[in-house]
């Protein structure tokens, strides 16, 4: 787009965290970066039923959450749904998850960090290369 920024392809995110201090302040950090923030919950019973009634461009989820499922498990959902997902953990995650999520960002972050981020999210769902910022991995696409 000529003199303009380019139109992103995530606008409302699904924040998935069992920390409410930390989902307060992704709510509230995504919200200041022009997201929308379509709920913030912490399980992936709630997070289900969200991504089955309302449209969500991302979900942004912890590895671990509230009950006995996990984000992985929340990952295998989404990605049938055609839902992209990025972990944001302090914790190691399996090997699986490469296959299941466009990415992570490691804890505690900044909302630079988150911004820059996302940007890069949105580059790679657009089909770009997109280098992101330190704390931040992309996987690798399917082939």
């Amino acid at each position: 787009m000529l003199f303009g920024k380019r139109k992103r392809i995530v606008n409302r995110i699904l924040i998935v965290e069992d920390e409410p201090l930390t989902a307060f302040d992704n709510e509230v950090m995504l919200g200041d970066l022009g997201y929308e923030v379509v709920a913030t919950l912490d399980s992936f019973e709630d997070a289900i039923e969200r991504l089955d009634s309302e449209q969500v461009d991302l979900v942004l989820s912890d590895y671990r959450l509230s009950g006995e499922r996990t984000g992985l498990d929340l990952a295998h959902a989404a990605k049938r749904r055609g839902v992209p997902i990025v972990f944001s953990t302090g914790h190691e995650l399996p090997p699986e998850s490469v296959q299941l999520a466009l990415g992570c960002i490691t804890k505690p972050y900044s909302e630079r960090t988150l911004k820059l981020a996302l940007e890069a999210v949105d580059k790679r769902l657009s089909g770009k290369g997109a280098k992101p910022p330190k704390g931040v991995e992309l996987f690798t696409p399917e082939g």
